[in-house]
């Protein structure tokens, strides 16, 4: 923790990087488990790796050591240095034991060891495993672990570990012992122990070689029927990492256990995977279908990591995307395979843009691989996971199927068992594709995203078309110079009269700050299809008129790109309305009617295309926000849609209310969804029955999308209804932590005058902790996002987000840090907002022993 009155903490600098002096082949661990006390006893064998190796140093956090012993001898050659054990070393080997007290049921910063639920559990990503240990805490350090635990057994029944069981058995006084070990290196931060009463959902997996692998998805007794669902995702992943990449599992058992105390959604410790419980448990009545695709995609996402992040790990945090960013790749395309494509590519690109692109405009803003952190849990970013499988599509793209997966076939060859860098696997693109990446390499080192603005003329007595494209990159923070991206942006072109294509589909390499294109024998004045799939995450120019997007919205046949003209029609209505301009909501209008009533598209595709870009996607297109008119304008458009389409909303509602039970099916999904699309627009259009539809659609429901779409309606509203709704689905879940997080979101993202006032009421509720890393983000982050509540004109709701931050940090450092984004965009708003959320960043920063995560966060916010 920091005093207000200290220097700043030190920063650590990518070019800083030195190798290990000191390696540690192999490492027993001993836990004598309890929640108050837990005695840690640690053998580390040791090996100098270099000449100049100085003292051997094992980082530490709050660790006291109880023992040190060289080679099996007491020794008092040893000091603490910044919580750190430094042992003075004269041989070439040597091998250290150490013991350490640890109390488990006092670590609220749920890394290292920590009690959740009646279990002990593990989380040591980034820098957890000093909390546990005297240890080399660094992702380069690659280690064989054996480990021992020992707990009372009826407390503990089930304890788990890394890697393979080797033996287990009784103990005098009620206590039991279990032995794991794990054959393959690994860094520390994968190092995971679970002890508690647990019972499993198992099944088998036989291998592409033939070897059988035991499965295991932990949980308590009463969550047991709910893990169905992530069982078989994880089945359906390790057969399609198989088919796709040829990676095949390498141990004898996979284990996940689900715990409710988590800073993140799920953590890939080699063969143990923990997870957050809401990445895990789902039914019909609890989970909506967005929890089960997300479970599916997690636990894919963990599993896809074996590989890509455990058998080849990154050798520093700087190196964070080389795993993150890939594995996301991964499990998009894995995602993307098991549903709807296009619709997977839409929530993608929407993610990207809701938390990258601000990201990348922001104080914050920090290049795929950065350059500098004070604590590395800040990097945990868009930027690092969204932006960084981006990169990794874009090759994907440019080297094609066949020589991407030579690509990462050359990568695992080379690299397994090491800890690699970003280069290594640009460069093992490279090698087996012979595709020289040299200027691709800016998108690892250069912030921020591109602009692409795009115009086409026509010659028509010529037949042809020449499109100029041209690329631009602001400054971030941290400068440097701004060079041209290698962008690949895929584009067609199509008939304004006749929406027939008039060329092929074109990927072209924008490598120029400005180049052209010539496109021959286009017949008709040309609509432009730019971006198709998202090719590039960049953002596109291209001045194309009402009427343009409208056509392309009917008759592109590339579904993103139909998508996207439509949205990009929206905006532009919308940023008209807000500047004063001319608004045409009859373009719109009939875009929207001609999208809900086509025959052949997806219902999950219409859904998405006629929904409103979001409040704050609107914000990003304008150079100062002033939040109440950015939601005037887009209730005004949605009460016009709602009233023009009122017959057509109506009927969709019906069809989708009329489809049966439920399933989980991808066209039952899309249905779902569009049902709730549609409620929200006959809500907006302020018809009298809109409150009875969406309580008939609550109380009716079979499950919990339906459930909980009627119950966001309801709460944006002023009808009676809305108390009912929100009686009832408390009453119903109120031993349901997970779907309780849902009530708490549903209605800090209200639209009603007096959300902040119910948020702050929430927060005072008995269910409502901030020590529950789930908790705190269902209230206070989604408050946070909420455009018109947290933006208030009296600046109540920064101050209230302030609060919560300040309290959270004594308790959650990490959580606390990863909610304060949102007051660092101050710069994007009115002077008057601007000047308050400046003043609750400094009274953050003026707090005594404000934690180094906070502190980073909110001193980039403030200075950027």
């Amino acid at each position: 923790m920091l005093d207000a009155n200290t220097t700043p903490p030190p920063i650590t600098r990518r070019t800083a990087y030195r190798a290990p002096e000191w390696l540690v082949p192999a490492i027993a661990l001993g836990f004598d488990l309890d929640p108050a006390v837990t005695r840690v006893a640690a053998r580390l064998e040791v090996v100098r790796a270099r000449d100049d190796a100085g003292p051997l140093r094992l980082d530490g956090d709050g660790l006291v050591p109880v023992s040190v012993r060289v080679d099996g001898i007491e020794t008092d050659r040893w000091s603490l240095e910044h919580g750190a054990l430094v042992i003075a070393l004269d041989g070439a080997a040597h091998v250290i034991e150490t013991e350490v007290d640890i109390a488990p049921e006092r670590n609220t910063q749920l890394m290292g060891l920590y009690a959740s639920g009646g279990l002990l559990c593990t989380q040591c990503e980034a820098e957890g495993f000093r909390r546990i240990t005297f240890f080399p805490d660094r992702p380069d350090i690659l280690s064989r672990y054996r480990v021992r635990m020992t707990a009372d057994k009826t407390r503990y029944p089930v304890l788990l570990a890394n890697g393979d069981p080797v033996a287990a058995g009784d103990l005098e006084g009620g206590r039991h012992w279990a032995e794991w070990r794990d054959p393959f290196p690994k860094p520390c931060y994968l190092f995971a122990l679970v002890a508690g009463d647990l019972m499993a959902n198992r099944g088998k997996f036989t291998t592409m070689s033939g070897r059988e692998v035991s499965l295991g998805i932990w949980v308590r007794a009463r969550d047991l029927a709910k893990t169905d669902h992530a069982l078989a995702a994880l089945k359906i992943a390790m057969k399609w990492d198989e088919d796709v990449y040829g990676r095949e599992y390498d141990l004898d058992v996979f284990n996940i256990v689900a715990v409710d105390d988590f800073n993140f959604g799920a953590m890939e410790n080699k063969g143990l995977n923990i997870f957050n419980s809401r990445y895990i448990l789902a039914d019909p009545d609890t989970a909506t279908d967005y929890d089960f695709d997300a479970i599916s995609a997690v636990v894919a996402h963990e599993y896809f990591h074996n590989w890509s992040g455990n058998r080849v790990t990154c050798r520093d945090w700087f190196q964070l995307s080389l795993k993150e960013g890939f594995t996301v790749y991964r499990d998009q395309c894995f995602s993307a395979d098991q549903g709807s494509a296009a619709v997977k590519r839409i929530e993608d690109v929407r993610s990207l843009r809701a938390a990258q692109f601000p990201e990348d405009a922001g104080p914050l803003a920090h290049p795929v691989r950065p350059e500098s952190y004070i604590e590395i849990s800040n990097f945990y970013t868009a930027t690092i996971y969204n932006k960084g499988a981006e990169v990794i599509r874009m090759i994907a793209t440019m080297l094609g199927a066949e020589k991407f997966r030579a690509g990462t076939d050359h990568y695992f060859a080379q690299f397994d068992g090491t800890a690699a860098t970003c280069e290594d696997f640009v460069a093992s693109m490279e090698a087996a594709s012979g595709i020289d990446l040299n200027q691709f390499r800016r998108w690892y080192s250069q912030a921020g995203t591109p602009r692409v603005s795009a115009t086409i003329d026509h010659d028509p007595s010529a037949r042809r078309a020449v499109l100029t494209l041209a690329q631009t990159l602001a400054e971030t923070p941290g400068g440097g110079e701004r060079l041209p991206m290698v962008l690949p942006i895929r584009v067609k072109l199509f008939g304004a009269g006749s929406g027939r294509a008039q060329s092929d589909d074109r990927l072209i390499l924008l490598t120029q700050a400005r180049q052209s294109e010539t496109f021959e024998d286009v017949d008709e004045p040309p609509l432009l299809s730019i971006n198709r799939q998202f090719s590039a995450p960049v953002i596109v120019e291209t001045g194309r008129t009402a009427s343009e997007l409208g056509r392309l919205s009917a008759c592109d046949d590339d579904p993103f790109a139909r998508y996207e003209a439509m949205q990009q029609l929206m905006l532009d209505t919308l940023v008209a309305r807000i500047v004063g301009g001319n608004p045409d909501h009859d373009a719109v209008i009939a875009a929207v009617r001609e999208t809900l009533g086509h025959p052949d598209l997806d219902p999950a595709f219409i859904a998405e295309a006629v929904l409103l870009p979001s409040e704050s996607f609107i914000g990003d297109q304008l150079p100062i926000v002033d939040p109440d008119a950015v939601f005037a304008a887009r209730q005004a458009l949605r009460r016009y849609l709602g009233r023009a389409l009122e017959q057509e909303w109506r009927a969709a509602h019906a069809r989708a209310a009329a489809m049966g039970a439920f399933e989980y099916t991808p066209e039952a999904k899309g249905l779902r969804r569009l049902k709730t699309v549609a409620l929200g627009y006959i809500a907006a259009s302020g018809v009298a029955d809109a409150p009875d539809i969406a309580f008939r659609q609550f109380e009716a429901a079979d499950n919990m999308t339906d459930r909980q779409g009627a119950l966001a309606t309801l709460a944006s509203g002023t009808s009676d209804l809305r108390v009912a709704a929100l009686d009832i689905f408390y009453n119903r879940y109120a031993d349901n932590a997970l779907v309780l997080d849902k009530w708490f979101s549903t209605q800090a993202l209200s639209s009603r005058d007096d959300t902040l006032d119910t948020v702050i009421e929430l927060a005072r509720h008995r269910d409502f902790t901030l020590a529950n890393p789930n908790r705190a983000r269902a209230l206070v982050g989604a408050f946070s996002v909420n455009q018109r509540a947290f933006h208030r004109t009296d600046g109540r709701g920064y101050a209230f987000v302030a609060d919560q931050l300040i309290a959270l940090d004594r308790i959650n450092p990490q959580t606390a840090a990863r909610l304060l984004p949102p007051l660092g965009q101050w710069s994007r708003f009115t002077p008057d907002r601007a000047a308050m959320m400046r003043a609750e960043l400094e009274r953050i920063l003026a707090v005594p022993g404000l934690s180094r995560d906070s502190f980073e966060q909110a001193s980039k916010s403030l200075n950027g």
